[in-house]
């Protein structure tokens, strides 16, 4: 019984002496975005609890995939982490041959932060709520166009939903990011788009553009009076959610120790009013609770994905 139990124990020393060298945080997106900024100040926290650098690498390309997969190929030692957001959720299905599978190769570790879309309309556009939406939209089938930030988007995702739930027919009007949606959004080339609210806050402040409703669960607290999309649609819901993950088979104690100090964090005033300030919210969680989100998210972006028929272009 002694013999039996020294790896184990051996396993757990090493674990509570972790880190014992810089950690690689890889974050599949370009510099300067909000998912590298959660990343900078997630990573700055963990440093001062560990005592060791969490060096942030900026890995995109593939749309997520080239970052991730340089986790998913990093030994499982705890030395190399992942950005996880909702794009590799929506990539599990919208890639046809991806060298590897996110559920299998991928530990969930902890979930850090939600974020919600906003459903938005040029204010030229006849509604002033989601029902008056729906009502218009069904009377002119085809005839609003709606932009996303590119195909596959969680913006381009989350209004096929929209439409699925909706019954509506709307036309998809893909650009290459944000900045160039919101620019057609606000010259009425297109009529509606599910925005991420940094970029588009502002417009709806100044009147420029009108906001519907929120995509989330639960009401946006930088917008309190505007409605869900859910509460005209029961059980709709969609998110940008981000978070940390590892390669599979890195130590379990490892994995409960940068959940620990994450959720701590999050915990923390300042962590939580510097996400607000991303227009997010804190999202802790156990690891279990991380990889129930992930896989309820891979099943209900891939749903949508086959029903819209979406393909890359």
């Amino acid at each position: 019984m002694a013999a039996a139990a020294i790896p184990a124990v051996s396993r757990f020393a090493w674990a509570e002496g972790y880190p014992t060298k810089p950690v690689r945080w890889i974050v599949p997106f370009p510099a300067g975005g909000g998912t590298d900024i959660v990343a900078r100040l997630i990573g700055q926290w963990l440093s001062e609890r560990f005592g060791q650098p969490f060096v942030i690498e900026n890995r995109p390309g593939a749309g997520t995939n080239i970052g991730t997969e340089a986790v998913v190929r990093a030994p499982p030692d705890g030395y190399t982490l992942l950005l996880v957001a909702s794009v590799n959720a929506i990539n599990a299905t919208l890639y046809d041959k991806l060298s590897f599978n996110f559920i299998r190769d991928i530990a969930p570790v902890a979930s850090i932060m939600r974020q919600p879309l906003i459903m938005l309309v040029n204010p030229a556009l006849p509604v002033k709520t989601v029902p008056e939406f729906i009502a218009y939209a069904k009377a002119n089938p085809g005839k609003i166009n709606m932009a996303s930030a590119g195909n596959g988007t969680s913006q381009h995702v989350s209004g096929e939903l929209f439409k699925i739930m909706a019954g509506i027919d709307m036309v998809h009007v893909p650009y290459r990011g944000t900045a160039p949606a919101l620019t057609d959004l606000l010259g009425g080339q297109v009529q509606v788009y599910f925005a991420t609210p940094g970029p588009s806050i502002e417009y709806v402040r100044v009147g420029k553009l009108r906001a519907l409703a929120v995509t989330t669960a639960a009401r946006w607290e930088t917008l309190p009076d505007l409605p869900t999309v859910g509460d005209f649609l029961p059980g709709f819901e969609a998110s940008l959610v981000y978070g940390l993950g590892a390669p599979k088979n890195t130590p379990a104690e490892i994995i409960d120790r940068l959940n620990k100090e994450i959720n701590a964090g999050l915990a923390e005033p300042g962590i939580k009013a510097r996400l607000a300030d991303l227009d997010g919210a804190a999202l802790a969680g156990t690891p279990a609770d991380f990889a129930k989100l992930i896989a309820e998210e891979t099943e209900k972006w891939g749903k949508v994905i086959r029903a819209a028929n979406i393909k890359l272009q």
